[in-house]
């Protein structure tokens, strides 16, 4: 397997695509908007590039990976990949909708893999007729970096589809881990709870932002206080993920909090819209907003 295509530009579409291509395989990274291939194909160099100056790879390494990268708006040019990732935003219709064009348009060998963080991987299958080579490839953010690949098999995924994507990804140096496909999978179903916690002892006043992330951070070992994760996840996605995992687990502790609701619906989406539990307008570095979360 060596020819793999992505759809969706974005952030995660974008890293999965530069990680493929690092460990030389043929990419080709397919948007509908030419302006996110741009912006998606600018992210990748700016990344490249900080990893030969971080002496993490040779600039010789970066040029090849740029080499292995193809980039179009023309959706046909990836039917005949051996793999295809879809990468797109969190909603149910639109990742159907996918993948029963692909079903429809590609080989009967190409295995449909969703980068998807809470929707059902059987669900997706069902729209297909190639229900034993559609699984879950769920990688964490950021993709280059993070070790992890959540593998989540359907109730149709073969054994033959999970260890051929299962040693996929150690060609990656990844690790896969495989779950089965319940809502939210392993990852978000415990760390979604906890973010959203932390959001509930926020709007409580028990304590500010700062001292919430630096908690866990001090206390618990975590690397990224949940507020800040939250952030770079985006708040969108965390109120979208427990969402999924209220309406299919049909438990009441999965309900977004309401100031998780409000800071979405205000637009302030976290580090892509410039503002969420911190400020990340005016500064490379995160500062607390103080007028409301101090």
């Amino acid at each position: 397997m060596k020819n793999i295509s992505v759809i969706g530009s974005g952030t995660m579409g974008n890293g999965i695509a530069q990680t493929f291509a690092l460990f030389n395989f043929s990419v080709t990274l397919y948007d509908i908007s030419s302006e996110s291939l741009d912006k998606g194909e600018k992210t990748i160099l700016r990344n490249l590039q900080r990893m030969v100056n971080k002496d993490k790879i040779t600039q010789e390494e970066a040029n090849n990976t740029v080499a292995n990268i193809k980039y179009t708006t023309n959706f046909d040019s990836i039917l005949n990949s051996e793999l295809i990732i879809e990468a797109v935003s969190e909603n149910l219709e639109l990742k159907e909708s996918i993948f029963k064009e692909l079903d429809l348009k590609c080989p009967n060998n190409t295995i449909l893999a969703s980068n998807t963080s809470s929707i059902s991987i059987t669900k997706l299958a069902e729209k297909t007729k190639r229900k034993d080579k559609v699984i879950g490839m769920h990688f964490m953010n950021p993709v280059p970096i993070m070790k992890l690949v959540e593998i989540i098999n359907s109730k149709y995924t073969s054994k033959e589809t999970t260890d051929i994507i299962t040693n996929l990804s150690k060609k990656l140096e990844k690790i896969p881990l495989t779950v089965n496909d319940f809502p939210g999978f392993i990852s978000n179903r415990i760390l979604m709870p906890m973010i959203n916690e932390a959001i509930e002892s926020l709007d409580q006043g028990v304590a500010n932002v700062k001292n919430i992330d630096g908690i866990m951070k001090l206390g618990m070992g975590h690397p990224m206080g949940p507020l800040q994760l939250a952030d770079l996840i985006g708040l969108d996605v965390c109120k979208s993920i427990l969402e999924v995992m209220l309406n299919g687990l049909k438990n009441p502790k999965y309900k977004p909090n309401k100031l998780l609701v409000q800071l979405v619906n205000e637009g302030k989406l976290g580090v892509k819209s410039g503002e969420g539990f911190y400020d990340y307008s005016n500064s490379k570095k995160a500062e607390f907003v103080s007028k409301r979360f101090s």
